[in-house]
């Protein structure tokens, strides 16, 4: 048992066994922190680094528990979700009717397909441009939230269309009522915060 923590702690990071031996010390049985206290002393880490590094994670852990704190609850993503629908809706209704000022015809299956394309377009048009060009949507302007990766970055061109392309996904509205972060969230790695107050 003792070797195979000493073959595990072997190609652990300097950082990750300086944090196995502080501050996850609890998290592991003694013979596995006894490991890395030994692998440690054999790589020849002086307690001043291992002092740096556990400062360093310490404020890694609070910035990422302050990030946890800002994340939006259901309620306020069900009212981005209604508010959104309603604009991207209203914008498709507006094409249409521009549209069918320059094309019309009485063929039911062509205005279908038409309609069908048009809502395609500004739903995708909408939520990749706002979210890229802003980090929120009309809805997220309203409720003071914001879109940012899972690691606390400004979210980039392909995170907001992955997450754009994982709403269509069955039931994501759905897995909102059981964590503050959906399908769209979590597949795309990102998620809504509340904004700072100026």
């Amino acid at each position: 048992m003792t070797t195979d923590f000493k073959d595990v702690m072997s190609q652990r990071s300097d950082e990750e066994l300086i944090k196995i031996v502080t501050i996850q010390r609890n998290d592991y049985q003694p013979l596995a922190v006894e490991s890395a206290e030994e692998e440690i002393k054999k790589r020849g880490i002086d307690t001043t680094k291992v002092e740096e590094i556990k400062t360093d994670l310490e404020e890694k852990i609070e910035e990422e528990k302050e990030f946890d704190s800002k994340k939006v609850n259901s309620l306020t993503r069900l009212f981005n979700f209604i508010i959104d629908s309603i604009i991207i809706l209203i914008v498709t209704l507006i094409l249409e009717f521009i549209i069918g000022l320059f094309y019309n015809t009485d063929n039911q299956s062509i205005i279908r397909l038409v309609g069908y394309f048009i809502l395609t377009f500004t739903f995708f048009g909408y939520y990749i441009f706002m979210e890229y060009k802003f980090q929120k949507s009309i809805g997220k302007f309203i409720t003071k939230t914001k879109v940012f990766r899972a690691d606390g970055e400004r979210a980039q061109l392909g995170d907001t269309v992955a997450r754009t392309f994982c709403r269509l996904i069955p039931l994501d509205r759905l897995s909102y009522l059981f964590t503050s972060n959906g399908f769209h969230d979590r597949l795309s790695n990102t998620t809504v915060i509340k904004e700072d107050k100026k």
